[in-house]
């Protein structure tokens, strides 16, 4: 490998990284202003499209594993981010810029709600539509993230066969 391509591998592994980090450092300062503002009531504040209120997800992705012990929804989440931060690290230098961009925000959404279950309360959720599960900014992050990434390996791909 060329030292340029060395220095591009390092540079598209830093930016995702930083990027995911920054991402998720956001959705968990969103979260804590909103748990020091609402406290633990369900302050309704309706925006229109949605309703700003505080709910804890203790059952990961919109609560179907709810029936399980905390210790091992920790756990497999642990690993689940794990395996998906290699993999997309590891993919970084292969990817193009809006890629890139869409695998920083599908691991900072992955992190985010990750550092927030770490308390044992649950994913704080916030975001309420009525017409779909309960989310926050960290779950927009991974629906976005990963739609994005689909949609931009599926392109890439038929570019490519072209």
């Amino acid at each position: 490998m060329s030292v340029l391509g060395s220095e591009h591998s390092s540079a598209a592994r830093s930016v995702l990284v930083f990027s995911a980090a920054a991402l998720a450092v956001t959705d968990l300062l969103v979260k804590a202003a909103l748990v020091q503002a609402l406290g633990h009531d369900r302050h309704n504040t309706d925006f229109g499209l949605f309703t700003v209120w505080l709910a804890y997800d203790t059952g990961a992705g919109f609560s179907p594993l709810s029936w399980l012990p905390p210790g091992a929804l920790v756990l497999g989440a642990v690993l689940l981010v794990a395996v998906l931060a290699a993999a997309l690290v590891r993919s970084a230098p292969r990817l193009r810029k809006p890629a890139l961009s869409a695998a920083a925000l599908l691991l900072g959404g992955a992190l985010g709600n990750l550092a927030d279950l770490l308390d044992g309360a649950g994913v704080v959720d916030y975001l309420h539509t009525g017409w779909l599960p309960s989310s926050n900014l960290a779950g927009v992050f991974v629906v976005a993230g990963a739609g994005l990434l689909v949609l931009g390996t599926v392109r890439g791909a038929v570019r490519e066969g072209q």
